[in-house]
């Protein structure tokens, strides 16, 4: 009997994760494939020149799209009191996320969605960070410019667009950041390698 309570309040808890965030979706492991990128985390320094970057401020729902470890959401609500969400394909970094938002106390601020970035839901961000590589960006670019609202600013740490010329470029610690702003009206065939 006390197995059974215990996995009544384990699945309660779970769904109260869950849908404690609109956009938060239980994906099966058997819908996930391996990352697109080797995870690599940005030193304290970047992360808060990318906040910086794109103004975030309390007013902000930030998504980080391939979010390793957490540490870009978690500032984010740590040093500018934004709502985050964190996407990532690796249970082992979602975990790892989770603990850290756990020991800076912005669970109630964040929550981290174990999904394939170019599939989860994003359309209700006001500001998009990414540090993946070229291809993934380029992948994941027409998505941006068609599934989010004019206005949302995009973050990526070392790699560009394309030819989608970005805002707002600063180097940072010999490392370049990108800002871009989604257009008014933004054209869905602006299509990676479409220009070539």
């Amino acid at each position: 009997m006390a197995d059974r309570k215990h996995i009544v309040v384990a699945v309660c808890a779970m769904h109260l994760a869950v849908s404690a965030t609109p956009s938060a979706q239980p994906v099966s492991q058997a819908q996930l494939r391996g990352p697109d990128v080797a995870y690599a985390s940005a030193p304290p320094t970047i992360v808060q020149a990318m906040l910086e970057l794109a103004k975030v401020t309390d007013d902000d729902v930030v998504y980080d799209l391939g979010c390793g470890d957490g540490r870009i959401v978690v500032a984010a609500a740590t040093l500018r009191g934004a709502r985050g969400v964190g996407v990532d394909i690796d249970p082992d970094r979602i975990e790892d996320a989770t603990e850290l938002a756990l020991r800076e106390g912005v669970t109630d601020r964040v929550t981290f969605v174990l999904d394939d970035l170019f599939q989860t839901d994003f359309a209700d961000a006001t500001v998009v960070m990414l540090y993946l590589q070229p291809e993934p960006n380029l992948r994941l670019r027409p998505r941006l410019l068609t599934e989010l609202r004019p206005g949302t600013r995009v973050v990526s740490l070392s790699y560009d667009m394309g030819d989608w010329a970005p805002d707002e470029v600063r180097r940072v610690d010999g490392r370049r950041i990108y800002l871009w702003t989604i257009p008014p009206t933004a054209k869905p065939s602006a299509q990676p390698g479409a220009d070539r």
